[in-house]
């Protein structure tokens, strides 16, 4: 319109970081699960060929949030696979049976994820197929962690801080699908949002505010769930009202990909619109939590 970029593109071999030209709406958004790079290591390593391996991949999530950049909030997306390593885990949330080494003491091995096989270093797809063919070593997967993890999460941090400096609060969308099978017959038709086990929404506006209250105001599109969500690392650490002043909320969206040929659904341009509706409703409600000062 005015000549003026509309934002600011990072890519590397690890993250790819989308900045408006303009930071406008108290929102930072996150897709660490859309990444589609399949390290050599991996595939060579693995028991399943690559179609097995993206079950676990949240496919084009990122594309769906892309118009975040556009109207004002950065948007952060893995670009390595969540089969790799899962940056929606504590740095260390593995799997002794996995190992032909004894795992350090510092290592969480019993967390809920890991005796589910979804630990930082997967043991299964979501199929419960093996991923692996023989066992791994510790020092391969402390590469991953610090190579890969850790400035994701650098990256996420960044991000967040900056959104927090320049509004004097932020809200973190982290952003995820619903598979169909757990959505049910209804998610499965269309893709829809929802609060979920699988997805989360982070509210750290400031301490008088009501999540709970905000999102079921946003949108139509919001709805309940049966399905509660457990409490993972990332939602701890971020909404922790007792301890962070910070509050937490979850929603998932229908997977926006054929969940047998990894193509986009008929209807992904009408939900990446939709998508477009809600970060500019969510941007509108966390401005209006934010203190009259900021």
């Amino acid at each position: 319109m005015d000549g003026e970029p509309r934002l600011r593109s990072t890519r590397t071999d690890i993250v790819d970081v989308q900045r408006p030209a303009t930071h406008r709406l108290p929102l930072a958004l996150a897709s660490p699960h859309s990444g589609s790079d399949y390290p050599a290591d991996l595939l060579a390593a693995s028991r399943l060929d690559p179609r097995a391996l993206r079950q676990s991949e949240d496919s084009y999530v990122d594309e769906l949030f892309a118009t975040a950049s556009c109207l004002g909030a950065p948007l952060l997306s893995a670009r390595f696979a969540r089969a790799y390593v899962d940056v929606n885990r504590e740095a260390y949330e593995l799997e002794q049976a996995m190992f032909d080494d004894t795992l350090p003491d510092f290592v969480n091995a019993g967390s809920p994820r890991v005796r589910m096989g979804r630990g930082t270093i997967a043991r299964s797809v979501a199929s419960a197929e093996e991923i692996y063919a023989k066992k791994l070593s510790f020092a391969e997967v402390n590469r991953r962690i610090e190579c890969l993890y850790r400035p994701y999460h650098a990256a996420l941090h960044q991000l967040v801080g900056e959104t927090e400096d320049a509004f004097g609060g932020y809200l973190l969308v982290d952003c995820h699908p619903m598979p169909s099978a757990a959505a049910g017959s209804t998610a499965a038709r269309t893709a829809r949002i929802s609060f979920s086990e699988i997805a989360t929404a982070h509210l750290a506006i400031n301490r008088s505010s009501r999540p709970q209250a905000v999102f079921l105001s946003t949108t139509a599109l919001l709805s309940r769930s049966t399905h509660p969500m457990p409490a993972g690392p990332l939602r701890a650490l971020m909404g922790a009202p007792a301890r962070t002043g910070t509050h937490c909320k979850s929603k998932s969206i229908g997977r926006s990909m054929d969940e047998q040929s990894y193509r986009r659904k008929p209807r992904f341009a009408r939900l990446v619109k939709d998508m477009s509706d809600l970060v500019e409703r969510l941007g509108q409600v966390a401005t209006d939590c934010l203190p009259k000062s900021a």
